[in-house]
């Protein structure tokens, strides 16, 4: 007697759900190469380093990301923005606050200003890159945060990205890029205000316990 068609493609089922299964498993263990962090202790030191867009300029002081990353996380941020600064400034900088906080985490957020002016893109990645080096080299974890670059269309500028991947870091790409593009974020054209420094800190606390930090 034939057998139904049915029946044919019933017995090719647990076949096809073994190759399911195995897919699965490969995307998991992409996802397992993902840059970590080591497990920063209860109320850890962490230095927040940037520009403007870490002083909190657009908001007052304790609606800064930092101040609302310390709320959320109940670590301890050290704020350590200046407005206007260069990379080159920056990086001259970093010393002195990693050897004064000696923190357990590094939250860099630079490098607008030198796309506001647009300096030579090749030395900021030089600078970014010297600014982690800084911190490793005194045992510090780093956390990088990309900047929009200059457009009508906001986007995350390609080289804060190509960094992350060369020296394995976990990394905020797109949180400003998202932000500055919705203007109930925004305080002006490159500042969030409250609201927007809010969202970043809960994109910061989200990447945070996703690299394995809290």
């Amino acid at each position: 007697m034939p057998i139904p068609l049915h029946r044919t493609k019933t017995s090719r089922h647990p076949f096809a759900v073994w190759i399911l299964l195995l897919a699965l498993l490969t995307l998991t263990a992409c996802s397992d190469d993902a840059p970590r962090l080591a497990p920063l202790s209860p109320g850890a030191r962490v230095l927040a380093f940037g520009d403007s867009l870490t002083f909190g300029t657009g908001a007052s002081a304790e609606h800064s990301y930092p101040a609302q990353l310390a709320q959320l996380t109940g670590l301890n941020l050290i704020r350590s923005g200046v407005p206007g600064e260069v990379s080159a400034d920056g990086l001259a900088r970093l010393p002195g606050e990693l050897d004064t906080h000696q923190p357990q985490l590094l939250l860099l957020c630079h490098g607008g200003n030198d796309l506001l002016r647009k300096r030579d893109k090749g030395q900021l990645k030089a600078n970014l890159r010297a600014m982690v080096q800084l911190a490793r080299d005194r045992g510090i974890q780093v956390v990088l945060i990309g900047v929009p670059k200059l457009g009508l269309l906001l986007s995350p500028e390609p080289l804060y990205a190509e960094l992350a991947e060369e020296m394995a870091l976990p990394f905020e790409a797109e949180a400003l890029s998202d932000i500055l593009a919705d203007n109930s974020l925004k305080s002006d054209a490159i500042h969030p205000n409250a609201a927007g420094y809010r969202a970043l800190a809960e994109r910061l606390q989200q990447l945070l316990k996703n690299s394995g930090a809290l």
